[in-house]
């Protein structure tokens, strides 16, 4: 399995994989729409993908991260916003992979920290950030203002 960084090339292989992650959340899109985004994202350089292909090249997941500034550290740090790997790839290492190259990317920009969201139902993904070293945060709440339909 390798973990490389997304480029233009990768494009066609991260759509179904982002639309899987979508579906997962239940906010299914197009892939038209995910396309858009995702050259985007690209394009204007202000989000960082990898991708993880077995050894034929078969796309079995990515993760997304998204720079930030952590005030209390007065440091850069980075949201992984998104993970995802194909069910039939799950408990083969890729999910971890995955976040060891979103870690080691973030090391070497001398970021302070990885913070990271999901599902409270998302247990395997819970127990697998836990495994990796990440911490529930106990002291703080997230909320969130939703500004679609002002």
């Amino acid at each position: 399995m390798s973990v490389t960084a997304v480029g233009d090339a990768d494009l066609d292989a991260l759509v179904p994989l982002f639309a899987g992650y979508l579906q997962f959340y239940q906010v299914p899109r197009s892939a038209t729409e995910i396309h858009a985004f995702l050259l985007e994202r690209l394009q204007r350089g202000d989000a960082q993908l990898f991708i993880a292909r077995d050894e034929q090249g078969m796309a079995q997941g990515f993760t997304q991260l998204y720079p930030l500034q952590s005030s209390l550290a007065l440091a850069p740090a980075w949201l992984l916003s998104d993970l995802f790997v194909l069910p039939s790839a799950r408990r083969q290492g890729v999910g971890e992979a995955l976040m060891n190259a979103a870690r080691a990317y973030a090391e070497a920009r001398g970021a302070c920290g990885l913070q990271l969201e999901t599902a409270k139902t998302n247990l395997a993904g819970q127990a697998l950030y836990e495994r990796l070293g990440y911490v529930r945060d106990e002291l703080y709440l997230t909320y969130w203002l939703s500004l679609a339909n002002t």
